[in-house]
């Protein structure tokens, strides 16, 4: 296994212990795991984003710690937070990383998972040049996700 996935499950067991909260020390904890405080800061900015349901706070100096809060709100205010980070522009690998997370986490079904990949994918694009595809993808991707929000009501 990978030091950066016996990161992630570390940190995923504290969240889980400490309901959906964690505190940690970087420097601790790399050194409980036996590697380097910049590995921490990998697996933290690469699997703990908001995107996949994570709000991060950190403080530095010597008595600095990073806060991970697994956001627990209801479905339609958790897209809603995941429309308003899609920004301008999103890229194919981005959108599916999107879908994944939110099937994962039961936001969305696996049949609107595997739609709206579809719908997002590059090969969808195929015709439109490639300097507007993650315009229109973000564009498209954000209406699908508010169309779910309003069909939920």
């Amino acid at each position: 296994m990978k030091m950066s996935d016996l990161v992630a499950q570390y940190i995923l067991k504290m969240l889980d212990e400490t309901d959906g909260n964690a505190e940690i020390q970087r420097n601790e904890l790399a050194g409980m795991l036996g590697c380097v405080p910049s590995q921490i800061n990998y697996v933290i900015t690469s699997r703990f984003t908001p995107e996949q349901g994570y709000i991060v706070e950190s403080r530095r100096g010597g008595g600095g710690y990073i806060r991970i809060t697994r956001v627990t709100a209801d479905r339609r205010v958790a897209i809603m937070h995941i429309v308003n980070s899609v920004g301008e522009k999103i890229s194919s690998s981005t959108a599916q990383t999107i879908l994944g997370n939110m099937s994962a986490q039961n936001m969305i079904s696996e049949y609107d998972r595997v739609l709206m990949a579809s719908a997002l994918s590059d090969k969808a694009y195929a015709n439109v040049p490639q300097e507007q595809r993650d315009t229109l993808r973000a564009a498209i991707m954000k209406n699908m996700l508010i169309t779910l929000v309003i069909l939920q009501n």
